[in-house]
């Protein structure tokens, strides 16, 4: 009887957990997604502003902001996922107030960390110019970001640690609603009205993170206010057995953030290496035209990478929701837990990711063209695709280092990440020598493949991982998104077809057309099936009956 008893309450455990990460993915990812979706449309009219400077100004962008990535993620070094993986732990004992200490004593290192990292950046702009000037006034625009932003985040990863993810994903969207708003408001009247510089314009539009950061500030605080009752209740009720010295509190937060700053900065250290590596590199090939290769740079690190890490986000918002709930199993020392929750967090990661990047693929020509134009369609469109499958081990890694922290292996996860990018810089030149613009994006997958497998084989000798379970799923997956991206692409082709009888489809509107036909019908394609089938069932839990019911799927 009491075997039984146990069984059925680590089988509540279990689904419990299920049922949080699946709650707390909901919310990442609808937040991180219109982030993303808003992140990318602004480029549409940003772009017809800027005319014939839209490719330049773009790969300015590009370049301030993949430095500014940089610096971001140092000054938030990690703290907001460590706090949030402490206070989880915290809590999951009972330990309500020594959380509220974690966090007011991460709030002054968050502020510390950014004023240090906002200070090299403004002043030493002209050392991370990479040899052009004009990235100087975009740094100094973004250092005022780099100051803020470390507080807002750290307020991000106190909420998460109570499995609160409504504040961080709402708090994100204004965050950005605001950023898109001041970029175009000032893109316009500095190019259209007042018919100014291109640079100066990039620069506003850089300091409209500032702008942003202050907007999800201000909405974090309404949160906290709004609930601030609940949080000193819970305060009261702490067990308050532990007295945590706050030098240890300082050591726990920087034990746990250190290793962040590698594994969050990981996409944004290889992003650097192909901004201070490609020009050099290509010059080799015989291309010096400094415009080509700004043209070509912003195709694939700004163009097609700001498109496909929309579909990167929805793994991202997964890999931070991973974190406090493994920590929690991981101090409870339920590694049945650990072991179910791994497998949830892979299987939903598929589940959205792979069609995602599959369908991007399909759709890649009249995408292009709707937020990028006509400048080298065909080879911006062929970049496009080839980014859309690299994505898939992008996204990949945001989960599985996510789940290394919240295993407590960070130092391994970074070993396991310094041999991935030591691999991406020994391809580096000869994979742009021969491929040319795709070179980093091969050297790239391939970097990211070997950190990827690194992890998952530790993972399973840990934990046991079900590959066989997971195998069996990823397979019906990979088939409905298979044939989604078949009909995507045939509906593009069609619709081309017949829309070339009366308008012309590679504008920006006829594209439009074609992106939301495709979308739409592929998209119900791989709903439909996943639902009729039962697959959905298995991967995010009993909710699919409502939804069965509400498109009338049997």
């Amino acid at each position: 009887m009491t075997e039984m008893s146990n069984r059925d309450g680590a089988q509540n455990v279990t689904n419990d957990s299920k049922d949080q990460m699946v709650k707390g993915s909901a919310w990442m990812t609808a937040g991180s997604i219109f982030s993303r979706i808003l992140g990318a449309i602004y480029i549409i009219p940003w772009g017809i502003w800027f005319g014939s400077y839209f490719f330049q100004g773009n790969a300015l962008y590009g370049k301030g902001y993949n430095i500014y990535s940089f610096f971001l993620i140092a000054a938030i070094a990690g703290i907001p996922s460590a706090i949030a993986k402490q206070v989880a732990h915290y809590n999951a004992i009972n330990e309500y107030g020594v959380g509220f200490r974690l966090y007011k004593h991460g709030f002054v290192l968050a502020a510390l960390t950014g004023i240090v990292c906002a200070g090299i950046l403004f002043f030493g702009a002209p050392l991370f110019d990479g040899g052009d000037a004009r990235v100087i006034p975009v740094l100094h625009s973004l250092a005022w970001a780099v100051l803020i932003i470390p507080v807002m985040s750290l307020s991000r990863g106190f909420f998460q640690g109570y499995q609160q993810m409504a504040p961080s994903a709402i708090s994100q969207f204004v965050e950005q609603l605001a950023r898109v708003l001041y970029m175009l408001g000032s893109a316009f009247i500095i190019m259209r009205v007042l018919h100014g510089s291109w640079i100066t314009a990039v620069s506003q539009s850089t300091f409209a993170a500032c702008i942003g950061a202050i907007a999800g500030i201000l909405t974090l605080v309404w949160y906290y206010l709004k609930n601030r009752s609940t949080f000193d209740a819970l305060v009261a009720g702490s067990d308050n057995q532990i007295v945590v010295p706050a030098k240890q509190l300082y050591q726990e937060i920087l034990q746990q953030a250190l290793p962040f700053i590698v594994l969050g900065a990981g996409i944004t250290i290889f992003q650097l290496i192909d901004q201070y590596t490609f020009f050099n590199f290509m010059k080799g090939t015989g291309i010096t035209s400094m415009r080509t290769l700004n043209d070509l740079f912003a195709m694939f690190s700004v163009n097609a990478n700001k498109l496909i890490m929309i579909t990167v986000s929805l793994s991202s918002a997964l890999a931070i929701t991973a974190v406090p709930l493994l920590s929690e199993a991981y101090t409870r020392g339920d590694k049945r837990d650990i072991s179910q929750q791994l497998t949830n967090a892979m299987l939903l990661f598929e589940f959205v990711m792979i069609p995602s990047a599959l369908g991007m693929a399909a759709i890649a020509h009249p995408l292009n063209i709707l937020f990028y134009g006509t400048s080298h369609k065909d080879l911006a469109t062929a970049v496009l695709a080839f980014s859309s499958f690299v994505s898939i081990m992008l996204g990949l890694f945001s989960v599985t280092s996510a789940i290394m922290q919240g295993v407590s292996q960070n130092k391994r996860a970074v070993r396991y990440f310094a041999v991935g990018t030591i691999v991406k810089l020994a391809l580096q030149w000869p994979c742009i020598h021969y491929m040319g613009v795709f070179g980093p994006l091969v050297a790239t997958t391939i970097g990211f493949i070997v950190a990827n497998y690194l992890i998952l084989r530790w993972l399973n000798q840990a934990f046991g991982v079900d590959f066989q379970g997971i195998a069996k799923k990823t397979n019906g997956i990979l088939g409905f998104s298979i044939a989604m991206c078949i009909i995507a692409n045939l509906v593009v082709e069609v619709s081309s077809s017949l829309f070339g009888h009366f308008m012309a489809v590679d504008s920006r509107m006829g594209s439009l057309l074609i992106v939301v036909l495709a979308v739409g019908i592929a998209g119900y394609l791989y709903v439909y099936m996943v639902l009729h089938t039962r697959l959905a069932d298995t991967v995010i839990g009993e909710r699919t009956a409502r939804l069965r019911r509400l498109l009338r799927i049997k």
